[in-house]
């Protein structure tokens, strides 16, 4: 397990499931700043004395290595009494930190900024804006005042300075100088020295058509200039004056892309907007809701920035005290969803509880439309849970919804009821129904995304029917849509629907090769709640299909399970866990991971899930789990595991039901016997 550490903000480690390493107390953090401070190298123990204390305790070297000792614990939890460390070190007079580089989050910024500078200019923006993403504050935040940590701080910051004005000039490379224009502004305002700064923005001001605008930047920085430092500008600053006064025709953007006249349309209607939209208005508000609506669909860093800025616009709006504001700008992020767990729980979360707050402070004639999207939107964000509010959230909102002459809000709210079709298994036949009114509704009224949506979730559907045939014709139609409206997230759900078409006609060899390629499609496709844990889930189906009668055996082929141990699995670790043991024969610790399983989350993969417990119950002859088991699987008889996920398929539910059937009957046999 490869621990991470972020020191840009405070200072935090995380294990390789992402989750949060307690490190005590503010000595211990403070210790493990110091070594990464050191970047691998030894720190020695007096020096640690000197940098924790102002005026050391008489025990303080014996207090170092406590601390040093409470952080081995922490870091490296599974390591045996009486081994050596591999992470944090002892080595000659003191301690270092063998972090690897990629798991520090200041080492790979430095990584990345660097790397950026060489890039064409849409790769160095794709890399800049994900490395500036990591910053969670200023760097080690709670150290600030430490002599120690003094300079890595002023290193990384000026990085950071750098970093944005790269992004900003790759902007403008890419002719999107609209984009830049506010990050720079806000650039230049909380860092006035920064000569380079004044001119990106001046430029980018200037390629919006707002000439005056940067000629006024442009004497702005040279009064701070003169006045406050008494320095005339640089040569850059004072070339771009003469070249902006002279409409030098190099400063135009040079038309290498296609899509310059929509470019230009857009800058223009921008900067009108801006002009005539008072910067404090409620209207920005309404609008930003929209643009980010239509950013989140195009996945990647889109649809990760509209998440972020989704929950910043909800807070916004309740700080002015407006529930209807806030139920508009909750309401209005009415972006389609497919897959069944949410990609931020905790940021799910918060706009659950804002959802609800607002439902509750509405005027009692508010309009049903407003009640309608707050109780689709608390639909949406609560998939993948237990909780009995989400069902009652999705009937509620779809009631109201059919009462009202609004296809849009119909649409959202049969979105809502989708995400909550997860009870029970063997729920494919309704959830193909909600598609199939979805697809007519938004074919009537023009609702692309939700067409598309209706067509995934037939697609679906029809795969845990074992219908391929109506799925096939689901996918071909959802990417001939997405094609026409350049939606980019589809191609990832079709690609992956592919490869479990090859594994469900035993196509195996081919199936593996497909995984592979739509894996790699999910890489920066800005969905961690699909990607995690998915390629080795899809690839242990295609072995346990392999098989019928063992239901261990295909794990042990090849110490398949020991090159497996440390794949991270994401959510679905502890239902993999107990095979993968009984692959290693540790037949007992497999029975007491099962004991241990949670209920699978209701999702696009509780029968698969359901199946795999199935599978090690039979094993380690758990009666209780096989009949807990059965009683769950039954009502999904007639469907393929795990198909309706569109993504992977553990076989006929029928065959686990038979399994269990004959492991029940020989248990009972045996306790006759």
């Amino acid at each position: 397990m490869q621990v991470a550490f972020g020191v840009l903000g405070p200072v935090v480690a995380r294990d390789g499931a992402g989750g949060a390493i307690a490190l005590k107390g503010p000595r211990h953090r403070a210790v493990l700043a110091r070594l990464i401070v050191a970047r691998r190298h030894v720190v020695p123990v007096a020096r640690l004395v000197d940098d924790l204390w102002a005026q050391p305790p008489g025990d303080a070297v014996g207090a170092v290595r406590t601390f040093v000792a409470a952080l081995r614990r922490a870091l490296e939890p599974e390591r045996p009494p009486r081994t050596p460390a591999r992470l944090l070190v002892t080595e000659g007079p003191g301690y270092a930190l063998r972090a690897e580089p990629g798991t520090v989050d200041a080492w790979r910024f430095e990584q990345a900024v660097t790397a950026a500078a060489n890039l064409p200019p849409q790769d160095a923006l794709a890399c800049l804006e994900e490395a500036l993403g990591w910053w969670r504050g200023s760097a080690y935040a709670e150290f600030a005042e430490e002599p120690w940590a003094r300079s890595e701080r002023s290193r990384l910051g000026e990085l950071r300075l750098h970093a944005v004005e790269l992004r900003a000039g790759a902007r403008l490379d890419l002719g999107r100088a609209a984009d830049a224009v506010p990050d720079l502004d806000a650039h230049v305002a909380e860092h006035p020295w920064r000569e380079d700064a004044w001119r990106l923005l001046a430029l980018a001001l200037y390629r919006t058509g707002r000439q005056g605008d940067a000629l006024a930047v442009l004497r702005r920085a040279r009064a701070l200039l003169v006045e406050q430092l008494g320095v005339d500008p640089g040569p850059a600053l004072r070339r771009l004056e003469a070249d902006i006064l002279g409409q030098a025709r190099h400063l135009d953007p040079a038309p290498t892309r296609t899509g310059d006249a929509a470019e230009r349309v857009w800058a223009r209607a921008a900067t009108a907007y801006d002009r005539a939209v008072a910067s404090g208005a409620r209207a920005r508000l309404d609008s930003t809701v929209g643009l980010l609506r239509n950013l989140a669909v195009t996945g990647g860093g889109g649809l990760e920035a509209a998440r972020e800025h989704r929950v910043a616009a909800i807070e916004a709006a309740e700080e002015l005290g407006d529930a209807e504001l806030t139920a508009r700008v909750i309401g209005a992020y009415d972006v389609p969803a497919i897959w069944t767990r949410v990609d931020d729980p905790p940021q799910a979360a918060q706009v659950v509880a804002a959802a609800e707050r607002t439902l509750a402070a509405l005027r009692p004639d508010a309009h049903p439309a407003a009640r309608a999207r707050l109780l689709a939107t608390i639909a949406l964000e609560s998939r993948g849970t237990s909780s009995a509010r989400g069902p009652q959230a999705a009937r509620q909102a779809e009631e109201t919804a059919r009462g009202l002459d609004d296809p849009a809000l119909l649409a959202f709210t049969l979105n809502g009821l989708f995400m909550q079709t997860f009870s029970r298994t063997g729920l494919a036949a309704r959830r193909d129904a909600i598609g199939a009114e979805l697809i007519a509704l938004s074919a009537r009224n023009g609702l692309t995304t939700y067409e598309v949506t209706g067509h995934l979730i037939r697609l679906q559907a029809r795969s845990a029917l074992a219908d391929f045939e109506g799925a096939d014709g689901h996918a071909k139609a959802a990417d001939l849509l997405a094609e026409r409206h350049e939606l980019p997230l589809v191609g990832v759900f079709t690609d992956w629907y592919a490869a479990l078409r090859l594994a469900a006609t035993g196509q195996t060899p081919a199936a593996e090769a497909a995984y592979l390629e739509a894996a790699a499609r999910l890489d920066g496709a800005g969905m961690p709640g699909l990607e995690r844990g998915l390629l080795p889930l899809a690839q242990l189906s295609l072995r346990l299909q392999s098989v019928k009668s063992t239901p261990n055996g295909v794990l042990s082929e090849g110490n398949w399970a020991e090159d497996h141990e440390k794949t991270d699995w994401g959510p679905y670790e502890p239902w993999v866990r107990p095979l993968l043991l009984l692959a290693q024969d540790r037949r007992a610790e497999a029975a007491k991971a099962l004991r241990r399983l949670p209920e699978p989350p209701r999702d696009l993969l509780l029968e698969a899930l359901w199946c795999l417990t199935a599978r090690a119950a039979i094993a380690v002859g758990d009666r209780e789990t096989m009949q807990r088991a059965h009683a769950e699987l039954t009502p999904a008889e007639g469907e393929l595991a795990g198909a309706g996920s569109g993504l992977l398929t553990l076989g006929p539910v029928a065959r686990y039901l038979d399994d269990l059937n004959a492991a029940l009957r020989q248990e009972s046999g045996k306790r006759r016997a």
